[in-house]
């Protein structure tokens, strides 16, 4: 094919996070800790979410396909 393949993420408008943010959140009054990953509007993220869900989805079926194929010689 000759494309590069881009893994598609379905995590894309949460925080990025690991457990020292997690344990340092507790201490966090204000309550402005995160920083989430953002769009311009609600219409565009939804459009990117529902994109990558379907990478997904395809992603999904396209390694379900090579595996039957693989198992299948």
């Amino acid at each position: 094919m000759g494309t590069s393949h881009k893994k598609a993420r379905t995590d894309f408008l949460f925080a990025n996070t690991d457990i020292l943010i997690g344990m340092g959140s507790v201490l966090n009054v204000a309550g402005n800790y995160f920083r989430f990953n953002e769009s311009p509007d609600g219409a565009i993220a939804d459009r990117r979410a529902l994109g990558n869900d379907w990478k997904v989805v395809g992603d999904d079926i396209l390694n379900a396909l090579v595996s039957f194929d693989e198992q299948s010689r």
